[in-house]
């Protein structure tokens, strides 16, 4: 088998790979058409109501996912993760059954994007540990990659799907069908081989636990670079659907088919880094400032571009280089971290990089009606370039790296840090000692040339 696809050699991760293939088509779908009510029949083409909406969706991360995280390390985490697709799924068909009865206001959307946002933030922490039950610890990073490649390839075809359901029976069934699309991942889970899943530690019930994951993070020099990194793009970069829904609507003046199209068209360059990643053994810190600092150059061409084929196009890099960022994030910070402390870790990650929504949505909804929609993209630009420099320059001072080259008979490199405290981390040790072993090796490589 393929290095890329190796962890679909395990039955209850290919099991997972498929169901969560089929939710996170409904998932998408539903996300087109959640904005495309809001933004055209309940709000008078309302970027502000749009980010609200987006807000209030994610809002809940910051009040429970370190709770969540917390359950996540204490508890039996395949059963509450059919918990969580249950209510998801319920929740889905009670806003579709609404809307299809005419009844549905403005408010009714933010009561079910709160609730939404509630039971997605105890889902996300325990469906991220779960996936180091169905897979080797050597194989989680490639596990990773491939959850990636599920979500981007479903959203190469549910936004698309929502735009042209929409366009012929209208947002309500769409969603409906989000909601049937969760029993996909119920009737997985309960037909997992419990023998085969490689169960990580329950944590016990204790006091301060919470806390004791706040001091692991603050410990890891290199997690919390990544979180800062990661916290500042979400914030104001990964705002796509509502960005893509006001250039859409009012810059190239297309309708709903055109907007999901958009969707999975930034869906290609995603899956590409998301396969690419899927191959990646071992990411690194340096991997997340540079693919930050690659989205914000292709951000800003984005928002320069003057027709919808053109901004479509560019949407395929930005779609790359977002993926390749979060992704190379999860994976550092999974497969470094302890694993009696990796839900609350996980938890903390979650609400820095989904967290930041409910900040960022409003204001770059507010800056999209104030300047117009490109200057909503620019600003994510500007964030991301400004904090992938900032980052890359913290740590080339505090991590004390030094590249020096020397010209004498042959080509010489010689790699220089100064030692590394053990509570920065194994992950920075780790990228170091990569670091130097690449470099020897293209010295021997140089070398054995020139003789």
């Amino acid at each position: 088998m393929s290095p890329t696809f190796s962890s679909l050699k395990y039955y209850n991760y290919r099991l997972w790979f498929g169901a969560a293939f089929v939710a996170n088509v409904g998932t998408w779908m539903q996300r087109v058409a959640q904005d495309w009510l809001v933004l055209t029949v309940l709000s008078d083409d309302s970027g502000v109501a749009v980010g609200v909406v987006t807000a209030l969706q994610f809002a809940p991360v910051l009040f429970l996912s370190a709770w969540a995280g917390v359950l996540a390390d204490r508890v039996n985490r395949r059963k509450l993760l059919m918990m969580t697709q249950t209510a998801l799924g319920v929740l889905a068909l009670g806003l579709g059954a609404l809307v299809l009865s005419g009844q549905a206001e403005l408010w009714h959307v933010y009561v079910f994007a709160t609730l939404l946002g509630c039971v997605s933030a105890i889902d996300g922490p325990v469906r991220q540990v779960f996936v180091a039950e169905m897979v080797p610890a050597k194989r989680l990073s490639n596990a990773v990659g491939l959850n990636s490649a599920s979500f981007n390839a479903a959203r190469l075809v549910g936004p698309g799907a929502a735009g042209l359901l929409i366009a012929l029976v209208g947002p309500g069934w769409v969603f409906v069908i989000n909601g049937v699309t969760f029993a996909a991942t119920i009737f997985a889970m309960s037909r997992m081989r419990v023998r085969e899943l490689n169960i990580m530690p329950v944590t016990p019930r204790a006091k301060g636990q919470i806390r004791e994951g706040i001091r692991y993070v603050r410990g890891r020099s290199d997690i919390v670079v990544i979180m800062v990194v990661v916290g500042v793009v979400s914030t104001f970069g990964l705002n796509f659907q509502l960005t893509s829904a006001i250039m859409a609507r009012e810059v190239f003046d297309k309708g709903a088919g055109a907007y999901g199209i958009l969707g999975s068209i930034l869906a290609i360059g995603s899956l590409a880094g998301a396969l690419l990643a899927a191959r990646r053994e071992r990411p690194r810190v340096r991997l997340v400032i540079g693919a930050a600092f690659a989205f914000g150059v292709a951000s800003g061409i984005t928002a320069l571009m003057p027709t919808y084929l053109t901004y479509a196009i560019a949407c395929i890099p930005l779609g790359f280089a977002s993926l390749t960022m979060m992704t190379a994030a999860n994976s550092t910070i999974q497969m470094s971290t302890d694993p009696h402390v990796r839900g609350r870790v996980m938890a903390l990650y979650m609400m820095v990089f989904l967290g930041a929504t409910p900040i960022g949505s409003p204001i770059v909804g507010w800056v999209a009606e104030a300047f117009g929609a490109r200057w909503a993209i620019g600003i994510g630009s500007i964030s991301a370039l400004l904090v992938a420099s900032g980052a890359a320059l913290w740590t080339s001072r505090h991590w004390k790296y030094t590249v020096q080259y020397q010209v004498l008979h042959r080509p010489h490199v010689e790699v220089r840090y100064a030692p590394v405290p053990h509570q920065e981390g194994e992950a920075l040790v780790d990228e170091r000692r990569l670091v130097a072993d690449e470099l020897g090796a293209q010295e021997a490589k140089n070398t054995a040339t020139s003789t």
